[in-house]
């Protein structure tokens, strides 16, 4: 008799997000579920770990599912999935659905993409799945037949040690998407300013705004290019962060 897939499911958005909830739902038929996901909103917290006090992991019931809400991070929630929580090693590992973006170098901020990474390091095949929207009410459907579709060719394909998939879904009609594109990551880059602003008690304080500019608009082997045309767009990320060109440029160096 076959071994159901085991398969943990995780985000940044906290467990009482829409995009959670559909991420289950399209990931129920191919396996078992866990979830084990941050009590509230983690966004923004890249793949931060939490060291300055303990960790607690409750058991709760979420949509059917055996479910845990960690006081945590992203990172920490599948660090102690897979070393506490969970009987073996899982199948695969779902990150999100994040509600907003995460193309570009918009990854390197996000905590559905920290968990994904976290995954892929210990040599889980990791998916982080993102909605263009930052609606919190925004409409999962579309997105989830996708998600299903993607989730179970990954089941069934693998990903190479050390990969793992940024995938980015457009707001759009089913019938408007133009499909699935395997893209690089987008050059570009967040221009990023603070609004001063006073309390009440006179105190100044620093709110972060921002505006994303892509350096590449053009180039249409991109995910932003893929995201604005109607395209999903999957981007397969590698933990190496080593830079070869100038590994073996610095090679000649004298110092």
């Amino acid at each position: 008799m076959s071994i159901r897939k085991l398969i943990l499911v995780t985000n940044d958005d906290g467990l009482n997000a829409k995009g959670i909830t559909s991420l289950v739902r399209a990931v129920e038929p191919l396996g078992d579920v866990v979830i084990v996901a941050p009590t509230e909103s983690q966004s923004g917290m890249s793949q931060a770990i939490t060291v300055k006090h303990p960790l607690r992991a409750k058991k709760i019931q979420l949509n059917g599912s055996a479910s845990y809400a960690v006081n945590g991070t992203p990172t920490d929630c599948v660090k102690l999935a897979i070393n506490q929580l969970l009987p073996r090693k899982p199948d695969l590992l779902v990150s999100g659905i994040n509600h907003g973006s995460n193309s570009s170098t918009s990854i390197l901020y996000s905590g559905t993409m920290g968990a994904a990474l976290e995954g892929c390091i210990n040599g889980v095949p990791s998916i982080g799945f993102s909605l263009i929207s930052l609606d919190p009410h925004a409409d999962f459907n579309v997105a989830e037949k996708y998600v299903r579709r993607i989730a179970s060719k990954v089941l069934q394909e693998g990903l190479p040690r050390s990969t793992c998939l940024n995938i980015n879904i457009p707001v759009a009609e089913e019938s408007e998407l133009k499909g699935i594109k395997i893209c690089r990551q987008t050059m570009g880059f967040w221009q990023e300013e603070f609004d001063k602003r006073t309390d009440p008690a006179g105190r100044e304080y620093f709110w972060l705004k921002g505006e994303y500019y892509n350096t590449e608009p053009d180039a249409q082997d991109t995910d932003e290019w893929a995201l604005k045309n109607n395209y999903i767009a999957i981007v397969p990320v590698n933990i190496d962060l080593t830079c070869y060109d100038t590994l073996n440029n610095m090679k000649n160096w004298k110092f």
